[in-house]
């Protein structure tokens, strides 16, 4: 695509005072804002000291500049890069100056967009950009760069490739009926469609483990009042995060933590005792924890074990929403004597732990990590989004409906219109093919300068 016609300028560091700031620029009219600015012209790739003057030629700041000269920049344009003080009042200033000299300020996200639109980076990587900035673990910094690296790029083009020499294939011979290429009578092509499946079906679970590193999972923690809910997000989160009394409903509102367990970002969330209550505080408390029951990943169910699984237990249980799994956590076994660990009851898995003596956490934990099938220590993650895994569902389901049109009705012009759509839907991924609210979707959750 084209390079954008305009220059546009943003602070590139984060907000606040620090002790070296950058305002970064990008476009073609950078040349004559660099001399305008430093007085002097500077070389490519050279860090040079120099001072960013003002329309009188007297001093801004005093710092570093740095020109890359298109295409061998973030954005395959010509960019200038101001590495000054960190002070707010001094970066703004400097700013202010550039957009003076015929710059815009940047969008969230442009200049990374422009390194996309310039073919520096595909969709995937653009987005790896961001995943890397937000990344709240090593594990989850690592997989970002191996997408920034082109990792899961290179594994989409692989299946992208198998896809489209058997789409190919197929249109070849439906083009060209005189070469007599029966390709209905190759006993090669199902097992060519079932090879494609596979790999979609390993790229699938790939992208699954991404998306969970980047997103983790979203634990609420219900039950009865004085059940010790808050006791437990206090004991998962390893600090007192939620005041603990012996007075049932002292918690009114939601209560947010979140933890890492062997990487995986665990959002937990404590709620008010569930009961029937006229007062409206704690209904008002109710209220939200039944709507953050209705969002969770999984839902751990807190009883006191010391009174069982009484009728209260149960009516919470029924009335929890179909489809979300559900942990039973027998809290308080330091009064009952039951042995801590993780066991299938009648309501399916059961957790037996001390919240305040911190018994059995340890098996709740490895419950936690094991049952959202997160894969621990592998070393080929990479990280990746919801709308990957949509895109991928959407390729196997096309892929395996070309299965069955083959083998029902034989017909190869619906067969090649599958897996034109599929190719379509797996194009998304790295944005061979995308739609403009797609992108500014993405790029307008970057932060400002990247």
């Amino acid at each position: 695509m084209n390079a954008a016609r305009d220059t546009i300028a943003a602070i590139a560091t984060a907000p606040g005072r620090g002790g070296v700031g950058i305002v970064r620029v990008s476009g073609p009219a950078v040349p004559r804002i660099a001399i305008t600015l430093l007085g002097r012209e500077i070389k490519p790739r050279l860090a040079t000291h120099a001072r960013f003057l003002d329309a009188g030629g007297e001093a801004l700041d005093d710092g570093i500049a740095l020109l890359f000269r298109a295409p061998h920049s973030f954005t395959g344009e010509d960019v200038l890069e101001l590495q000054g003080h960190g002070g707010p009042v001094v970066l703004d200033t400097v700013l202010h100056r550039v957009l003076e000299l015929g710059a815009r300020p940047a969008r969230a996200g442009e200049f990374t967009e422009r390194a996309f639109l310039n073919d520096k980076l595909d969709l995937a990587q653009a987005e790896a950009v961001a995943d890397l900035i937000d990344a709240g673990s090593r594990e989850a910094a690592q997989a970002a760069l191996r997408s920034l690296d082109g990792v899961f790029s290179r594994r989409v083009q692989e299946v992208l490739d198998a896809l489209i020499a058997l789409r190919v294939y197929i249109e070849a011979a439906l083009d060209f009926p005189e070469e007599e290429i029966d390709f209905l009578a190759d006993t090669a092509l199902l097992g060519r469609l079932d090879a494609l499946s596979l790999s979609l079906d390993m790229l699938l679970a790939e992208a699954a483990q991404g998306v969970l590193l980047r997103e983790g999972m979203h634990v609420v923690i219900a039950g009865q009042p004085n059940a010790g809910k808050s006791s437990l997000l206090n004991a998962l989160a390893g600090r007192e995060r939620a005041i603990v009394t012996e007075l049932p409903g002292t918690t009114r509102d939601v209560l947010r933590e979140e933890v890492r367990i062997d990487g995986l970002p665990v959002h937990i969330i404590d709620t008010a005792g569930l009961r029937d209550s006229t007062d409206v505080v704690e209904r008002e408390g109710i209220r939200r924890a039944w709507a953050e029951i209705e969002r969770a990943d999984r839902i751990l169910l807190v009883i006191d074990d010391s009174a069982g699984l009484v009728e209260a237990d149960r009516a919470i249980l029924s009335a929890l929403p179909q489809g979300i799994p559900v942990t039973l956590v027998r809290n308080k076994i330091d009064l009952t004597g039951r042995a801590p660990g993780c066991v299938e009851g009648d309501s399916g898995v059961e957790i037996a732990l001390s919240a305040r003596g911190g018994v059995g956490l340890a098996a709740l934990r490895a419950h936690l990590v094991q049952a959202v099938g997160y894969r621990v220590g592998e070393g080929g993650q990479f990280s990746a989004r919801r709308r990957h895994l949509d895109a991928l569902e959407r390729t196997r389901a096309a892929v395996i409906c070309a299965r069955e049109v083959l083998i029902h009705t034989r017909a190869g012009e619906l067969c090649a219109e599958e897996l034109r759509l599929a190719q379509h839907s797996l194009g998304e991924i790295t944005g061979s093919y995308s739609a403009d609210d797609l992108l500014g979707e993405i790029f307008g959750s970057f932060c400002i300068g990247k």
